[in-house]
């Protein structure tokens, strides 16, 4: 499903418009980029918990020459499962 499908459904079910759902959604990923980029937490509780997490420095390897190579630390974006999604999806 992609995010014109997913606006369609959300308006089918709510019964507003697909353009007032377009909005929401769109301000919903706003207001969790902006959170998580700053350091916050954003839980939905059973559904999803955003945040971010540290990666440290580390040693790889280059898999076309197989020479080592220095990947920096960085922060990156984290998604988890709430247990009452893994329940519906995992039956």
């Amino acid at each position: 499903m992609n995010k014109t499908e997913l606006v369609s459904a959300i308006a089918k079910k709510t019964g507003q418009t697909a353009t007032s759902v377009n909005e929401t959604l769109s301000a919903f990923e706003a207001v969790v980029t902006e959170a998580v980029a700053g350091g916050d937490k954003v839980q939905l509780p059973g559904f999803l918990t955003f945040d971010r997490a540290e990666r440290a420095a580390r040693t790889g390897r280059n898999p076309a020459t197989g020479k080592e190579i220095s990947i920096p630390a960085s922060t990156v974006p984290r998604v988890k499962a709430g247990k009452s999604f893994k329940d519906a999806v995992g039956g």
